[in-house]
């Protein structure tokens, strides 16, 4: 006897009772593997423009190597921060509208914070 509770549609589509967990879950273990790749080279460049001049700082995120990787790491932070919070949300809160509100500010935020540091490096990179 089968123990498995989801309709024949969802057996064939492959959907579990939330309808998105396995895209989710593996959309956050993607951005985790993309920011382990990325994250040393986002860290280098960083410790060596630490104390240094801001002119030297600046010309170190002019390389176009050096602003893409750092674009690229923040906007997968964020992104990763986002699932990670959302999964916390839907876990422990339990109050349908404190849970929505919850949401919709955890999404606009990392989406908007993503944006915001990805615009700051295109800024510093694309400054005369």
């Amino acid at each position: 006897m089968s123990t498995d509770m989801r309709t024949s549609r969802a057996k064939v589509r492959g959907l579990g009772s939330a309808k998105s967990g396995t895209g989710h879950f593996i959309s956050q273990r993607v951005s985790a593997i993309g920011l382990v790749f990325l994250t040393p080279f986002f860290i280098v460049p960083f410790v060596v423009s630490l104390g240094k001049p801001w002119g030297d700082v600046i010309s170190m995120y002019k390389s176009p190597m050096n602003a893409i990787i750092a674009a690229l790491f923040l906007l997968a932070v964020f992104h990763h921060l986002k699932l990670g919070l959302q999964v916390v949300i839907e876990d422990y809160v339990h109050a349908p509208a404190l849970r929505t509100f919850s949401l919709l500010t955890v999404n606009l935020l990392a989406t908007g914070l993503g944006f915001a540091a990805a615009f700051s490096v295109a800024m510093i990179a694309f400054s005369v």
